[in-house]
C-alpha cells in the first residue's frame, strides 16, 4: 500500500483508528499499548484495497488465458430432416425411410 498511500499524501492507511476511550493517543500502537479499545478502520481499508487489486489481477489472468483456449469446432452434422414427414433422416439417405418420398440431394 506504500504507493497508493505515497499517491494520496502519504497517508500511511494502517494508522488510521477510532479511539473508543476518553484518552487521547497519537497512533494505533500507543493505543494498543495501552490497552484501550480501538476500531482500526485503516487496516480494513488496506486489506479491501488489497482485495481489489488482487481480484483485478486474477481478472485479467483469467480473461487471457480464456482468449488462448482453442475454441471447440461443432462437429458435421449427421441427419437431415425430411421436409414431408420432419423426421430425422441420414445425410446420404435418398429416400425417407418414415414416410418413403424422395429426397433431394440438397437437403
Amino acid at each position: 500500500m506504500p504507493p497508493i498511500g505515497l499517491l494520496l499524501g502519504k497517508v500511511d492507511f494502517s494508522n488510521l483508528f477510532i479511539n473508543l476511550s476518553l484518552k487521547h493517543h497519537a497512533s494505533l500502537s500507543e493505543a494498543k499499548a495501552a490497552g484501550v479499545a480501538t476500531i482500526n478502520y485503516g487496516i480494513f481499508f488496506n486489506t479491501i484495497l488489497d482485495f481489489i487489486i488482487v481480484a483485478f489481477a486474477i481478472f485479467l489472468l483469467v480473461r487471457q488465458v480464456n482468449r488462448f483456449q482453442r475454441k471447440k469446432e461443432e462437429p458435421s452434422p449427421v441427419t437431415k430432416e425430411c421436409p414431408y414427414c420432419i423426421s430425422a433422416v441420414p445425410i446420404k439417405a435418398t429416400r425417407c425411410p418414415h414416410c418413403t418420398s424422395e429426397l433431394s440431394v440438397n437437403l
